[in-house]
């Protein structure tokens, strides 16, 4: 490295619209398949996809494959962790904090990303520019699954 790398630290916040024991279990990676259409890890432990603390594995972005690992999957704290790695490029802790609020669950989440070089200090300046507007996509995918799971009981 020649110079100084990038570090990050983007935060949104979104309202799930389910009671916390619904809402609880879909931010883990296997069970985010349901409502984000382009996640689709590929697990290397547990070898039989479940959310657990300790998973890992893996997701294809193009000609680079991230390598992640839960560090904390706690529903007793309402906290969930990931840490991933592109090799060469950046590692990105992902911290969730999900709170009940009445029939909703209220979910913050933190992403810091660090280059791994110079050369990827733009790269993770585009990540951390996407990071600053995800909130609105999440909200979108997850309360849409939603409503199509669980419809309101009128």
């Amino acid at each position: 490295m020649t110079g100084p790398v990038v570090h990050t630290r983007e935060r949104f916040a979104l309202i799930a619209h389910a009671p916390f024991e619904l809402a609880w279990p879909l931010f883990g990676a296997h069970k985010e398949r349901e409502w984000a259409p382009d996640w689709n890890p590929s697990f290397v432990w547990p070898e039989k996809a479940v959310d657990r603390e300790g998973m890992v594995f893996k997701i294809r972005r193009g000609d680079k494959t991230a390598i992640w690992v839960n560090t904390v999957f706690d529903e007793t704290t309402r906290r969930i962790q990931y840490v991933y790695l592109i090799p060469g490029v950046v590692v990105t802790v992902i911290t969730l904090q999900l709170e009940p609020s009445g029939d909703s669950t209220r979910v913050e989440v933190v992403y810091e990303r660090t280059a791994l070089a110079d050369a990827a200090n733009e790269t993770v300046g585009d990540m951390a520019a996407s990071d600053r507007i995800a909130g609105e996509e999440w909200s979108r995918q997850i309360n849409a699954y939603l409503r199509q799971r669980y419809p309101p009981l009128d």
